[in-house]
């Protein structure tokens, strides 16, 4: 059901046809002819709509509209990790790191454990990328500077793109 403005009509089985007086942040306040005022979740699925009132100016913030806006500041400061996929040639596998002192023993590291880390340290140097984008008191100059730094680390990790499954999230280093 879409969100109700104040003055729509609506029936409840139990309370009869009422009023919405109110648009809260999860409920509605609603008169009823038979229960008088009351607070009806917005989840509650016994509200049927009789009549919309659709010249009500909106009032408040829905929960959809604040999900909207925590998805996009989480997502533009990391705090929603994309999911990024393992090629399927890599599920399961391991790396073997043999020193060249035969004498000691090699060390054995499960590939989605190493991808995982490669995951993080992507999404840290865009973190970083978006903090010196927005910083406030560094001159335009300064953050080309530092930009061109992240660019050559990127650069450094393209060997690392094996493990990718999709090329959209390659590391990408200064095109020549």
């Amino acid at each position: 059901m879409d969100e109700l403005t104040v003055g729509t009509r609506v029936d409840h089985p139990r309370y009869g046809e009422g009023i919405v007086s109110k648009n809260n942040l999860t409920a509605y306040e609603i008169f009823f002819e038979r229960g008088g005022k009351m607070e009806i979740t917005k989840r509650n699925t016994d509200l049927t709509v009789i009549e919309l009132n659709d010249n009500a100016p909106k009032t408040g913030i829905s929960v959809s509209e604040i999900e909207e806006v925590m998805s996009f500041v989480l997502d533009k400061y990391a705090g929603l990790s994309e999911v990024i996929p393992l090629g399927d040639k890599w599920i399961g596998g391991t790396m073997s790191l043999q020193p060249a002192n035969l004498e000691l023993k090699p060390k054995e590291i499960p590939i989605e454990a190493f991808f995982h880390k490669i995951v993080m340290l992507r999404d840290r140097l865009r973190v970083l990328e978006q903090s010196i984008n927005s910083h406030k008191v560094l001159s335009d100059e300064e953050k080309i500077h530092i930009q061109q730094y992240i660019t050559r680390s990127y650069g450094s990790l393209t060997t690392f793109n094996i493990f990718f499954s999709e090329k959209e999230h390659y590391f990408i280093g200064a095109k020549s």
